[in-house]
């Protein structure tokens, strides 16, 4: 029914009623006090009309539904709960953490690759070491586009709380029973092989979700594009502590802290292995455990193709690179404790800025070099405090993992 047309002609019908029922002067007063009260009405001010009546219906349904409802004042979200029901789940969809497939599918490439690092309180602190990871990527040379392919995987709350911050894709991966936060996971402590072996399990999910991935420890500076430097034909490929010369050389000394890995069923069930191997090789770490089983007939037989990086372009404390026009990467390996690493980082991003700005004919004499490791060496492993290792760490063979 439409009430713009029908309400004009009901009050000019009660109008000429009450003219005919009264004496003339009576009735023209009438007249012309109803012309004043209804003049004719145009589209527009109908439909206003309609409109505000139709609000102030809801809005008086709404009040005596509040008014039979018994909520506590201020109490909203439960009023809201009480009208509609559907609030509470909607509210507490907005609210729960991403799942891990969600977060890697925006962060990926076309190619189904992310890049992932891991991250715990004491790396994720101010000024520690993720500023300095984020800083070599703006400075790095075409690296800063990549960030939109970084995945931070923080293994408590306050990493993922700080990841939050700096950055939009990030997955809480607290461990149930395992606290990665306060301070630092020490080389070779409890916690240290906690955390490598749960990264390792996490990994192996990445590619069961069917996603290549770059995993880069966040004390890996970026300085250049990585993946033209990659094997083409490779499943693992993985960052060497010292490089013998040639990538298919089974005697490279790995480390985990950097590596290109495609998803694929070699790989899966590579890493799967690698896995179960921790309970054979027990108190080891995941790097001491691949040196051990990457000659083993299993890794044959699946057909596993393995590349090892060179130093050259993939360097480190250990071994670093010798032509900064050819590096991507510098890790900070072989160095124990914190103020040591934070140190010989901020000297090596220091170094990368000096070198690009020099003239590209100065770049191209190759006279450059690293001013690291200074506090980072190999003789800082062998000096952390004893009574902490004894305390914490767990000799070969009695672990219960």
């Amino acid at each position: 029914m439409n009430l713009s047309h029908r309400l004009p002609s009901r009050l000019k019908t009660m109008t000429k009623l009450t003219v005919s029922s009264h004496d003339g002067k009576r009735s023209s007063s009438v007249s012309s006090v109803s012309s004043v009260i209804m003049p004719p009405c145009s589209r527009p001010v109908r439909l206003a009309v309609i409109y505000i009546v139709a609000v102030s219906i809801s809005v008086f349904v709404l009040y005596r539904s509040l008014d039979s409802l018994d909520v506590v004042p201020g109490s909203s979200s439960s009023i809201f709960s009480r009208i509609f029901p559907s609030y509470d789940s909607f509210r507490s969809l907005e609210l729960e953490e991403p799942k891990l497939e969600d977060v890697l599918r925006r962060a990926a490439t076309r190619e189904n690759t992310v890049i992932l690092t891991t991250l715990n309180e004491a790396w994720a602190a101010p000024g520690s070491v993720i500023d300095l990871f984020f800083e070599s990527f703006r400075i790095g040379e075409g690296t800063s586009m990549l960030l939109n392919h970084l995945v931070i995987i923080a293994l408590d709350a306050k990493a993922y709380s700080r990841c939050r911050e700096l950055h939009k894709h990030c997955f809480s991966l607290e461990t149930e029973g395992v606290d990665f936060s306060g301070k630092e996971a020490y080389f070779m402590t409890r916690s240290y092989l906690k955390m490598m072996w749960r990264r390792i399990d996490f990994l192996r999910s990445v590619l069961e979700l069917g996603y290549n991935f770059v995993f880069t420890d966040a004390d890996v500076m970026w300085f250049r594009n990585p993946f033209t430097r990659f094997y083409r034909y490779a499943d693992f490929q993985i960052a060497c502590d010292h490089y013998l010369g040639r990538s298919n050389d089974l005697e490279n000394r790995p480390n985990g802290g950097f590596s290109f890995v495609r998803s694929n069923n070699r790989t899966i069930l590579f890493y799967k292995y690698w896995y179960a191997s921790r309970i054979r090789y027990s108190g080891y770490h995941d790097q001491d455990v691949l040196n051990f089983i990457k000659r083993e007939p299993f890794v044959f037989r699946i057909g596993l193709r393995i590349r090892f990086l060179n130093t050259a372009y993939f360097g480190g404390l250990c071994e670093p690179s010798k032509d900064m026009n050819l590096v991507r990467t510098m890790h900070a390996n072989c160095c124990f404790g914190m103020d040591s690493k934070l140190h010989d980082l901020r000297i090596m991003l220091q170094d990368w800025r000096d070198f690009m700005a020099l003239p590209l004919h100065l770049k191209q004499e190759s006279g450059f070099s690293w001013k690291v490791p200074q506090n980072c060496s190999l003789d800082s492993l062998r000096r952390y405090d004893e009574s902490m290792y004894e305390e914490e760490s767990e000799p070969p063979g009695e672990s219960q993992e």
